[in-house]
């Protein structure tokens, strides 16, 4: 097995990711063949990964952070790296995903009893990440100070301690409380968690991180732990793709520019990083839009963006009124692409007959494109070779999605993927569906579609600012952290 080390946090959106992404690339730097590993993820932002072994069916599912730490570290993505994803499909109860395919469906509480099974997956994958690397950084999920989840936890201390791998515990100062939750966690974990912790490290530091030099001796008085550093806040991270849904709400570009993109929030979101290279264009503001909020009335375009419960969304935007706002954003000449999920519902209806979905077997959908869905228990997943048929252009994405769409204005399709017609584009060509995410990070096809809406000088490199964000995250990382000493843990 190779040397391993593993990132846990005293919650949620700590900077987890980020963090081992950043060290990702900076062991890559010093000459390591190092992978990224996640036992047990949640996201709708899912990506599609390599099935070793495998290229017959395609390829399977992970979160999206495994897929930017894989990219860190200069290799494909594997469905190893992240062998258990939830996929959240209501408040109580999400599909599961195993080794990049559909295990099943579970509520919460039937989840719980359910992860000890999923174990011995995450061995395997664990084992087979390791095979010919010199490095693993583990990324955990959530906090291992939930001791109400301990006696069957693979995500956290459940897994180092079966795995022997040493823990740095991260605290996101950012949120307040950074010495009480470090403390804190000393504090409730068991003896057998609480010798996994090798040290700890402070996240999200704005200002002089010397200034939190009486925090660290605090934090030793009570824990004894040592303290690897104080990262600053990472401004070269917004420039990565994000994978958690708790960061919506601070999505926006925040700055009045040539173009505003109109995002509606949806419960189910999923895949929302397809939003990313429109972001990164100077000349784009990007505005994800919550509930309860209209759509403002001066966006140009309007992107509704992937789901993983089409039809319980498309009852959700009728009651946040987005309906009406995107009517009348048609009347004013605006334009709409909807992504997957997005797609399906600008249609006329759809169906889900089998109950795939929910108890909802048919709703209206938007009216936008003469088309129809009808929901399928096949589900596509892979990665796709496409190109724009208004453009002619390549693009390059992934397809996750269930659901077959027909109607007369799939005469008019938006892509070409492996050589079959995708999608749908209305007779003024101003609204497009589509099933292929990451549509807009082709930047030819990107540069084109914004010109075509008047935005000029469109078309950054996206996928180099990507790069570049990642080796600035790994500089900050070498300067502020001892990362020979966290290194230096693995074992």
């Amino acid at each position: 097995m190779a040397r391993a080390i593993m990132l846990q946090g005293t919650g949620s959106d700590v900077g987890k990711t980020v963090l081992v992404a950043g060290l990702c690339r900076a062991a890559k730097k010093r000459g390591l063949k190092v992978r990224p590993f996640k036992p047990q993820n949640m996201s709708n932002n899912a990506a599609v990964a390599d099935i070793p072994g495998n290229n017959k069916t395609g390829g399977g599912e992970i979160g999206r952070g495994q897929w930017l730490q894989a990219l860190a570290c200069g290799v494909g993505p594997t469905v190893h790296m992240n062998p258990v994803l939830l996929k959240p499909q209501s408040d109580i109860g999400s599909q599961v995903v195993v080794q990049g395919k559909v295990f099943g469906e579970a509520r919460a509480r039937d989840y719980q009893a359910m992860k000890a099974s999923l174990m011995d997956a995450v061995l395997d994958s664990w084992a087979k990440v390791g095979e010919d690397a010199d490095l693993v950084i583990v990324e955990g999920a959530g906090s291992p100070a939930e001791i109400n989840l301990r006696s069957r936890d693979i995500a956290n201390m459940g897994f180092a301690t079966r795995t022997n791998v040493p823990v740095v515990l991260i605290g996101d100062i950012d949120r307040g409380g950074v010495i009480a939750s470090v403390a804190g966690t000393h504090l409730i974990l068991p003896e057998e968690d609480r010798r996994m912790i090798a040290g700890y490290l402070i996240n999200k530091f704005r200002g002089d991180v010397s200034l939190f030099d009486d925090g660290v001796s605090a934090i030793g008085k009570f824990t004894g732990w040592r303290c690897f550093g104080v990262v600053p806040w990472l401004k070269s991270a917004a420039r990565l793709p994000s994978e958690d849904s708790v960061v919506l709400e601070r999505l926006a570009s925040g700055e009045r520019r040539a173009l505003k993109v109109a995002v509606p929030m949806l419960a189910r979101i999923a895949n929302f990083d397809d939003l990313d290279p429109l972001k990164a264009e100077p000349q784009v503001e990007v505005v994800f839009v919550p509930p309860g909020k209209p759509l403002p009335e001066d966006a140009g375009l309007v992107v509704i963006p992937g789901s993983k419960s089409t039809i319980g969304d498309l009852i959700k935007f009728r009651e946040n009124g987005w309906d009406r706002d995107l009517a009348a954003h048609r009347k004013r000449g605006g334009h709409v692409v909807g992504i997957c999920g997005g797609y399906q519902m600008l249609g006329r209806k759809v169906r889900d007959p089998d109950g795939i979905e929910g108890s909802v077997i048919e709703t209206e959908g938007l009216g936008l494109l003469d088309i129809e869905t009808v929901m399928e228990p096949g589900k596509t997943v892979r990665n796709s070779s496409a190109h724009s048929v208004q453009f002619g252009l390549p693009l390059e994405g992934y397809e996750i999605h269930l659901g077959r769409t027909t109607g007369p204005d799939t005469a008019r399709p938006s892509a070409i993927i492996n050589g079959v017609e995708d999608g749908a584009v209305s007779a003024d060509g101003k609204v497009i569906g589509t099933y292929l995410h990451g549509l807009f990070a082709a930047d030819a096809f990107r540069a084109a579609y914004l010109a075509s809406i008047g935005v000029k000088d469109g078309g950054i490199d996206y996928r180099a600012e990507v790069e570049k964000a990642l080796d600035e995250v790994a500089a900050e990382l070498e300067k502020h952290l001892d990362c020979d000493a966290i290194f230096g843990l693995a074992r």
